[in-house]
């Protein structure tokens, strides 16, 4: 019989996972695995789950959400490890699962994964940390950070509304030096995202992207003057297409390589996640992981 690496945050979204564990091994069993589960908790590392990780794996199994599935991510990257991998969608905004159209029903997103090729999929490294789905920094982006696990949990995505309205009575600017072959800019912003998928928040933003073009979309909101500052924070919040922005207002391009850096005490994020500190280097790795389900 065929083995299923199968690791899961108990946590993310509203612990959706705990009452669909039953069904997991029932479908893997219909179609002939084994299931092995680990289960990431605090006191233990994400490198654990791969101790018998050359024991012939057809897989490795992820639920949780983009921040779960980054955390799964570094740790394959760090120890090397070259086995597809499948997504259940369990966390509260599940970002990168819609930018690929993963089924959120836990039967249909298994059968999927079981029936289809693995397919090789880009993802971004910012310094020497790998994310699936956004890199950001500036307003609203680090807001999962500042939420309280338990009340996440509780609301879910009514959290990161209430916390955003927060953050929005306290804007503020940054000073940022970006270095690309296609773009450079040293000025003021309020908001940057690197995508390799294409929402955030829920919020189709880069509507352009895709994931295996070998190139990250980058969103640098710039020093919007006061009277344009609410209509444009209506089409972001919207997902409305960006185009009718002029380039003073913002910047919207394709590269596989850039450089950042900031001036002021800014804080990344990774999918939901602190990231680095500034400087940033941030490129696309082409290829970079087998993805089943896609």
């Amino acid at each position: 019989m065929k083995k299923v690496k199968f690791i899961y945050n108990p946590n993310s979204g509203e612990r959706r996972i705990s009452h669909e564990l039953d069904k997991i091994i029932k479908v893997y069993q219909h179609y002939g695995y084994v299931v092995v589960p680990f289960r990431l908790c605090k006191n233990r590392s994400v490198n654990d789950a791969f101790f018998d990780i050359e024991s012939n794996y057809d897989h490795i199994l992820i639920s949780g959400g983009d921040g779960t599935v980054d955390l799964i991510l570094n740790a394959i990257k760090a120890l090397n490890i070259n086995i597809p991998i499948g997504i259940l969608p369990c966390g509260t905004a599940n970002d990168f699962a819609k930018a690929v159209n993963l089924p959120f029903d836990v039967k249909d997103a298994i059968e999927r994964i079981v029936n289809t090729r693995p397919k090789k999929i880009d993802i971004g490294k910012i310094n020497d940390k790998y994310f699936i789905n956004v890199a950001s920094a500036g307003m609203f982006t680090d807001v999962s950070q500042k939420i309280n696990q338990d009340f996440k949990n509780s609301i879910g995505k009514v959290s990161y509304y209430l916390k955003g309205i927060e953050e929005a009575l306290y804007m503020r600017k940054f000073s940022i030096e970006v270095k690309s072959n296609e773009v450079e800019y040293d000025g003021d912003m309020y908001l940057m995202l690197i995508f390799n998928g294409k929402t955030a928040g829920n919020i189709n933003l880069a509507y352009k992207a895709k994931v295996d073009d070998g190139l990250l979309d980058v969103i640098i909101v710039k020093d919007v003057l006061f009277p344009n500052i609410l209509p444009l924070l209506r089409s972001i919040l919207k997902g409305e297409h960006l185009e009718g922005y002029n380039k003073d207002e913002i910047l919207y391009f394709k590269t596989n390589k850039l450089k950042i850096d900031c001036k002021d005490n800014l804080i990344t994020d990774i999918d939901g996640e602190k990231g680095p500190d500034f400087p940033l280097e941030i490129e696309c790795i082409k290829d970079g992981i087998q993805l089943l389900g896609y």
